[in-house]
């Protein structure tokens, strides 16, 4: 593989519009290189981006890029709703517009650790595997088309979690760690139950946001059974659309 030496014209260009979500030039220096990676690099991970890169300057090396991408407290939400602002602008004038909705299963077999991965039967592949279950939303006219947002599902542990804590129950405890203990992994199984969302309400909550933003106002939705349920329907109806 060929090194990188500067991020291409085009990556830094349209990346540019998202400049105002970094504090720092030097954070934003790094994702942009770490993009430049994920679409140029054969070795996706960010090890192997990083290494890529020709030393050097203010390029940095493989800790200084972790810390932009992984520890700069980003807030998807913001990136996600500036990310909607900027492409409005060009679907303006591009006449009729749907807003499809989606979800997916995104496999990570060598990726356990990875957010939101489970190990579960995916009956599409037909074989147990790891992978995120991922709901999407994209935007299309006749020109062009755009994701305007995506949402990893918290997986559904709270059958293992209770079983765990069924068997392991006692009818008392010998003294005040084990009660802390005990009590720390009920607070944590309660915690996971109230994160956990179902696809389906992922799906209004997009829907939710993008008509509260109000940057595509002209556009009807597209969706199938997979998130289809009456509070959806009822919120796009409401807010004029068509579903």
């Amino acid at each position: 593989m060929l090194p990188f030496v500067a991020v291409p014209s085009t990556i830094a260009q349209e990346f540019g519009k998202y400049r105002d979500l970094f504090c720092r030039g030097a954070g934003f220096e790094q994702v942009s290189r770490y993009v430049t990676g994920l679409l140029l690099s054969e070795n996706k991970t960010l090890q192997g981006i990083a290494g890529q890169w020709v030393a050097g300057g203010e390029v940095g090396g493989r800790r200084a890029m972790h810390a932009a991408v992984f520890e700069a407290g980003w807030r998807s939400s913001e990136l996600m709703s500036h990310h909607r602002a900027v492409i409005a602008k060009e679907h303006q004038g591009r006449g009729r517009e749907v807003i499809s909705l989606d979800w997916t299963l995104s496999h990570h077999d060598w990726g356990k650790q990875i957010f939101g991965v489970k190990r579960s039967y995916d009956y599409v592949e037909h074989r147990m595997s790891c992978f995120q279950t991922v709901v999407t939303a994209t935007i299309a006219n006749r020109h062009l088309i755009d994701g305007i947002d995506v949402v990893v599902q918290f997986p559904d542990f709270s059958v293992a979690e209770r079983e765990y804590l069924k068997v392991t129950a006692k009818s008392h405890y010998d003294d005040l760690d084990q009660v802390r203990e005990r009590l720390i992994e009920m607070l944590h199984y309660h915690k996971n139950r109230l994160e956990y969302r179902k696809r389906t309400e992922i799906a209004v909550e997009i829907v939710r946001q993008v008509e509260a933003e109000g940057q595509f106002p002209t556009a009807d939705y597209a969706f199938d059974n997979g998130v289809l349920t009456v509070e959806l329907t009822t919120m796009i109806e409401s807010a004029g659309n068509t579903g």
